[in-house]
């Protein structure tokens, strides 16, 4: 995906995936130490390029949906 190099420069974006959920159906479930980087990601470069092509790569506009993890396994 063409966000992913963009991404990759954000150092409180700790995940990051672009998703399939059905044959026209996709979406980006990312995580975050924290509130700041969660603002610092939505206000950043990757969010400015998608909501800039919305109008082509979508037919709807996007919906961004902030949820909170209430447990979680991780590597490490």
């Amino acid at each position: 995906m063409g966000g992913l190099p963009i991404v990759m420069e954000e150092p409180a974006t700790t995940a990051w995936f672009g998703i399939r959920l059905g044959p026209t159906t996709f979406g980006i479930f990312d995580a975050f130490p924290n509130e700041a980087g969660r603002e610092a990601h939505l206000s950043g470069k990757v969010a400015a390029a998608l909501m800039a092509q919305a109008g082509e790569l979508f037919a709807e506009p996007p919906s961004i949906q902030k949820v909170d993890v209430l447990a979680a396994k991780l590597p490490g």
